[in-house]
């Protein structure tokens, strides 16, 4: 019954992520937007804080600010205070580079707002290689800044082949700082395309990465691996895509997508600047009314698994020349899908 409250739809979505800029100092070789320059025509101030009062009206709880680098925005700390102001929570993601002491100060402050570093590996030697020389080093003097004025954290990972092994370090590096780790699917989506087939955990790995999650269930996932609760017990969270029906992503220049991970045109439902703005896009765009109703769950829907899966993840389908019907990529009873998701994804 649950499920299928959240498959029809909310009146505010539970999990909105803004990308308010795509300017970011680092080039991270799995970015999912491809971040690096800023977009033309990014929202300005005042249609930033438009969009924030309407969040509002409808009562939407908090919302998940990314990037890009959401710090490089000069009109980040105002359109933050804006958000807490009007009873919007913040949770941002940001690599650290730009928290000095003065922005460590500014999150203290703020009993609403939550931020997580990003991380991909327990050292430089696995972290840099995907972030940029210099990455793990400025992420890790954000963290020391931030613990020194007790403030909880997240590290957030994008689980990848070469950093999978080194999960109970960072499980234990967290618990250092008195932080939380929180892990995330990597996905082929933007320049993670180009290396989602090396980067991917292999089958084997993500068998392991499953009983690590259950043997750690205060490790945060953001309901990334419901794919592998088809192995047994489910792995905490929602095992189910909300594309469309409790998620979305907004875009620097407004484009409102069904998942921060399908950022493509065919996946975008309208644009804030349109009539009836973002209320009217979510409540009733012809994409979106689609998604909420297209439950059939195709090749998967006769799997004893289906129940605890769903058919996993749309986006990794979308990228990997797949349909929604089809198995996800990472399914636990197709190891042998990975030759023809490489050719598809090489094209």
């Amino acid at each position: 019954m649950g499920f299928e409250i959240f498959r029809h739809g909310l009146n505010a979505p539970i999990c909105l992520t803004w990308e308010i800029t795509y300017r970011c100092n680092l080039r991270c070789v799995h970015c999912l937007s491809s971040s690096g320059a800023q977009r033309e025509n990014e929202l300005n101030t005042e249609e930033a804080k438009k969009l924030i009062d309407e969040w509002a009206e409808m009562k939407v709880f908090y919302v998940n600010v990314g990037g890009g680098e959401p710090m490089c925005r000069p009109d980040f700390f105002e359109l933050m205070d804006h958000c807490l102001a009007r009873g919007v929570g913040v949770k941002f993601s940001t690599n650290g580079s730009l928290i000095d002491d003065r922005a460590a100060a500014w999150i203290a402050a703020r009993p609403y707002l939550d931020v997580q570093i990003s991380l991909d590996g327990a050292g430089a030697n696995t972290n840099d290689p995907i972030r940029g020389i210099g990455s793990y080093r400025a992420a890790r003097r954000a963290m020391e800044r931030l613990a020194a004025r007790a403030v909880r954290f997240k590290i957030n990972t994008a689980v990848t082949r070469q950093n999978l092994p080194e999960l109970d370090q960072l499980y234990a590096m967290a618990k250092g700082y008195a932080a939380e780790l929180r892990v995330t699917r990597l996905r082929p989506t933007g320049r993670g395309r180009d290396v989602w087939e090396k980067m991917r955990p292999t089958h084997a790995q993500n068998r392991h990465l499953y009983e690590w999650l259950l043997a750690h269930p205060d490790v945060l996932t953001g309901d990334s691996f419901f794919h592998l609760s088809a192995y047994g017990k489910a792995v905490d969270g929602l095992n189910m895509c909300g594309a469309g029906s409790i998620v979305c992503c907004v875009d620097p220049v407004g484009e409102i997508y069904a998942c921060p991970f399908l950022l493509a045109p065919e996946f975008s439902a309208g644009n804030v600047r349109h009539e009836g703005g973002f209320t009217h896009v979510w409540r009733n765009a012809a994409l979106f009314v689609q998604l909420r109703s297209d439950h059939a769950g195709g090749q998967c829907q006769s799997c004893s698994a289906y129940d605890r899966c769903h058919g996993g993840c749309m986006a990794v389908k979308h990228f990997t020349g797949l349909t929604p019907e089809a198995p996800d990529p990472d399914c636990v009873f197709e190891s042998q899908q990975g030759t023809a998701i490489a050719a598809a994804v090489s094209t």
